[in-house]
């Protein structure tokens, strides 16, 4: 039996930090949303008690320090299972890109896993175990669009924004979400994004105001480090993306853009300025 699952990117139309909180965390205000880049991953039962991943991404660890290999493992031991398997990713997110590959490869494999071995986990449980792997894993789980509380892993869900096109673009450096919000000082933010816009633009279906609401207070710590990244923001707003932002802790930009002949322009102009450069849709 081989199982095969879709791993889509996803991204914040509004990210927002309330405090630290005693546990080390983040209290954060979020809205995601998911694009159609994804990575692929096949699953298949081994006879043999172990866990062996495959891709063809030669940069990607293939041990525990992968979060798909991790998700793999918590799954064997929490829920006793003496079975082994071999998964092949086939990676299409770029990596530390503030797109939650990683995550969504989580997501992907436990998914996957509970179909493979029949273990009939319900989603409720699935998530919580999620949250074990990372903060992202949950939404990953269930995709859509959805408001995130409490480090991310509290999620509501809502309505599609408005469709529109996505071009995203990685500028050739990896971040450390771990440094970036070491170095976020909550108290000190002087300027916290509109989420609740955000929000009402979605349920409005309005694209204009939801291009005006984005925001993401990571932003300013990223840029300081990492000057080519307000850089790459400032080209796309250049070329004319309607709505502009850095997605999670970065690198990754992306603009929303209403009609598909402008695409063209955006993405030749950015590919002057880096690789990565994918335009996409939203999954609604």
């Amino acid at each position: 039996m081989r199982i095969r699952e879709k791993a889509p990117a996803k991204i914040n139309l509004s990210l927002d930090v309330l405090h630290k909180r005693n546990d080390g965390y983040h209290e954060v205000e979020m809205v995601m949303t998911m694009v159609d880049l994804a990575d692929h991953l096949e699953l298949e039962e081994l006879p043999r008690d172990t866990i062996i991943i495959s891709s063809q991404a030669t940069y990607l660890p293939l041990d525990d320090k992968n979060l798909a290999f991790q998700a793999a493992k918590l799954m064997k031991e929490r829920y006793d299972v003496r079975k082994g398997v071999y998964i092949h990713l086939d990676k299409k997110i770029p990596v530390a890109a503030g797109l939650a590959g990683g995550s969504s490869d989580a997501a992907a494999v436990l998914r996957g896993l509970n179909k493979l071995w029949g273990l009939n986990i319900p989603m409720d449980e699935l998530s919580i175990l999620g949250a074990e792997l990372g903060s992202d894993v949950p939404f990953c789980l269930t995709g859509g669009t959805a408001v995130a509380t409490g480090r991310g892993e509290k999620l509501k869900a809502i309505g599609s924004p408005p469709q529109c096109w996505v071009v995203l673009a990685k500028p050739p450096i990896n971040v450390s979400t771990s440094e970036i919000y070491g170095k976020l000082r909550a108290d000190q933010i002087k300027h916290h994004p509109p989420t609740r816009n955000v929000i009402q633009a979605i349920e409005q279906k309005n694209f204009d105001k939801l291009c005006e609401s984005l925001g993401n207070v990571l932003e300013e710590v990223t840029m300081e480090l990492y000057p080519e990244v307000r850089q790459l923001k400032e080209s796309m707003i250049r070329l004319g993306a309607e709505g502009v932002l850095m997605s999670g802790s970065g690198p990754t930009v992306f603009g929303l853009v209403s009609k598909e002949s402008k695409i063209p322009r955006i993405y030749n102009g950015l590919r002057g300025f880096c690789k990565q450069v994918y335009p996409v849709r939203l999954l609604t």
